[in-house]
């Protein structure tokens, strides 16, 4: 009830809605209420989820644009004047910013800059989660999750660009939206780490699952680089159910002991959820009753961190939030999706939302206990 009574109606900006997980919680938001706005790029793979789920029909406006034309995306943030923001907008591929490390940098510091700078010229109140991700602290390879306390870096681009925006994102709070004064800014100001997310609906290049899909749905071996490499795997509506409960509360001025809601929040998998990438591909082909798994014998061509889990500890304890999917009914629930997709049996909104349903009412009953 505190999600349906923290949106219905009120006016929501989500950037990046195009995206696996932007279009996901497009869809969540439509559930609850709320009037969605979305600012983007197009979708850059086809099929994708954003189409698929005909998310567009579900927006009361939206802007194909990039986050780094700064007049353009300030501009629209003028004109939806939400009430809250979920800033997913990124570029968010690890070996890509090898690539193309300028464009990251640029899209997932500056663009997450011009953001909260177009907040504090324009002085409208609003509740704003900023998307970063658990690549921000710097990888020891520890063997305990890592906490909002640990320290930030990136050996990567992408990384340290998440690790950049997360200090960004911090400056601007304590200079500008300092939590002791929301009720004179009336900014709430947070940033989120998530976990792999994975899901249906996800086709993106140099993602592990969406390779899978396209290695069983084409007859091809399915390559792993690192297969003995260990992430915090969830659904992708664990992390967004964090996502709205940290929003709804901001929205309706709830506190959580001595610490500020506006402040940084770990939302990854119970410590069942991390485990190795062969591990996983097991699993999502035993679902599948196909797939076949091979080993590139080449060294791996950019460094990967061979471990890397997180501590999501502060949230369950002073947010309440709590992960509800197991790792094998997260694989279930992946893999059944693309096989409901891959044979037209049915409809990639109506399965997605019969997900989000499930979810939801597996999240009244654990959250009611």
């Amino acid at each position: 009830m505190l999600l349906e009574d923290a949106f219905h109606e009120k006016s929501v900006l989500v950037t990046g809605h195009t995206g696996f997980k932007g279009s996901w919680l497009c869809l969540w938001l439509s559930k609850l209420g709320a009037n969605i706005h979305g600012f983007s790029l197009p979708p850059d793979t086809d099929p994708n989820h954003y189409t698929e789920a005909r998310i567009h029909d579900m927006l009361i406006s939206e802007c194909f644009g990039n986050i780094c034309d700064r007049n353009a995306f300030t501009k629209y943030i003028r004109e939806v004047r939400p009430e809250c923001i979920f800033h997913l907008a990124a570029q968010p591929i690890v070996r890509k910013s090898y690539q193309e490390p300028i464009e990251t940098f640029e899209t997932n510091v500056m663009g997450s800059i011009f953001l909260m700078d177009a907040l504090r010229t324009f002085a409208h109140p609003c509740a704003v989660v900023m998307i970063t991700s658990d690549k921000c602290y710097l990888n020891t390879n520890q063997i305990w999750g890592y906490r909002e306390c640990d320290p930030l870096g990136g050996h990567d681009p992408y990384g340290a660009s998440k690790a950049a925006a997360e200090i960004a994102i911090a400056s601007y709070r304590d200079s500008y939206f300092p939590p002791e004064k929301i009720w004179e800014h009336k900014i709430h100001l947070a940033s989120v780490r998530a976990g792999n997310v994975i899901g249906g609906g996800d086709w993106a290049e140099d993602r592990i699952i969406p390779d899978a899909v396209r290695a069983v749905t084409t007859g091809t071996p399915l390559v792993l680089r690192n297969p003995q490499a260990v992430r915090p795997w969830q659904h992708v509506l664990e992390p967004l159910s964090g996502y709205l409960l940290l929003a709804a509360k901001m929205m309706c001025g709830y506190h959580c002991g001595g610490t500020s809601l506006e402040s940084a929040w770990n939302f990854g998998p119970i410590s069942a959820g991390t485990t190795t990438v062969l591990e996983i591909i097991k699993s999502f082909f035993g679902v599948w009753g196909s797939g076949e798994i091979s080993h590139d014998p080449t060294p791996v061509q950019v460094p990967e961190a061979a471990l890397l889990r997180l501590s999501s500890d502060k949230a369950m304890n002073l947010l309440g939030w709590k992960p509800i999917w197991s790792i094998s009914e997260t694989i279930e629930k992946t893999a059944s999706w693309y096989i409901d997709y891959y044979s037209h049996s049915e409809d990639a909104r109506e399965r997605s939302l019969s997900d989000i349903m499930a979810y939801m009412q597996e999240m009244e009953s654990q959250y009611a206990v």
